[in-house]
């Protein structure tokens, strides 16, 4: 079987800081070592490659997954097979199987950070890929109606938007990697891919760069710069800058019901009370981008992963159909 290919830079990764104003120097073109001299993303992770067999009781097919960079695109094929031990499939709180799948995505390997927010995630496409090829999708289906009387975890039933993670009134049978299983068989990301960065290394000590974002942006792993534009600076664990509502809608179910958390509209964004922007990002310097460029983190706190992007995206042409 072939093993893991990967280029240099994987296994470091990310910065953090609220400064969003990072010079870019744009004099130099890309490399293909593994690092960006010029903002684009050309030459990092252009030949990743995995094909191994998960042993996974719930898994039981080979992990494949491939990146490659051609005509201005990072395309990926794979088979959404994840790369690491999954939990067991179906569960109680999630009656799906894992199956392989037909991935491909293909995402600019220029992106343009603009200053619009783009929602991502269900019918509108995925927030990204994770290496390993499975898909990032950190919202869920599920709704309740304004009496908390009516829900339905996989159907729109009311207003209110169910979060997959950080409450405990309904159980969406994720597992230690905060994934679990579509009805169409695909295992898919709400949170941090636990799995996949402790396969690939990723420690306190180092910054993980995990995923391209679908505006072609990446997204790095929990750890990152104390100061956004200093490579120096000590790592330190990135927080989203969400919290909870101060003012509860009345037509919101009752507090007693479903406790601030539970919906998506539970949260707001409170620009510095963390170290990222609403879409989970800022601007600054990496390992693989040492001249700066914006990035995306996956979080421990809300909103866990981006739930939009501040990159162009093509309206369907760099999204796949959704599923």
């Amino acid at each position: 079987m072939l093993c893991t290919l990967i280029t240099a830079g994987l296994l470091t990764a990310c910065n953090s800081s609220d400064d969003d104003t990072v010079s870019i120097d744009e004099s130099t073109s890309s490399t293909d070592n593994g690092v960006s001299n010029n903002g684009t993303t050309d030459g990092v992770l252009c030949d990743y490659a995995y094909s191994e067999f998960n042993d996974s009781e719930s898994v039981g097919y080979n992990s494949e997954s491939q990146w490659t960079c051609a005509d201005a695109m990072r395309n990926l094929v794979a088979n959404g097979i994840p790369d690491h031990a999954v939990g067991t499939f179906p569960n109680d709180g999630n009656p799906n199987m894992i199956t392989e799948q037909d991935i491909t995505a293909s995402i600019t390997l220029q992106p343009v950070k603009t200053d619009v927010a783009t929602e991502l995630g269900g019918p509108s496409g995925p927030q990204g890929y994770v290496l390993n090829g499975v898909k990032i999708d950190a919202s869920t289906g599920g709704t309740c109606d304004d009496s908390g009387l009516i829900c339905d975890p996989g159907m729109n039933v009311g207003n209110w938007n169910i979060e997959a993670l950080g409450q405990s009134s309904f159980d969406f049978g994720t597992d230690d990697n905060n994934a679990h299983v579509q009805p169409s068989g695909e295992y898919h990301y709400h949170g941090m891919p636990e799995g996949f960065i402790t396969l690939h290394g990723g420690s306190s000590n180092t910054m993980t760069l995990i995923a391209w974002a679908s505006d072609g942006f990446p997204i790095y792993a929990r750890y990152g710069y104390s100061t956004a534009d200093d490579a120096t600076s000590t790592l330190k664990v990135l927080t989203g800058s969400y919290q909870l509502v101060t003012a509860v809608s009345d037509s919101r179910p009752s507090t007693d019901l479903y406790a601030l958390g539970t919906f998506k509209q539970d949260w707001e964004y409170v620009e510095g009370s963390g170290d990222l922007d609403e879409c989970n990002g800022r601007v600054g310097v990496t390992p693989e981008f040492p001249n700066g460029i914006y990035h995306y983190y996956a979080t421990d706190s809300y909103p866990f992963f981006q739930r939009c992007v501040k990159g162009e995206v093509e309206a369907a042409g760099q999204l796949p159909p959704p599923q």
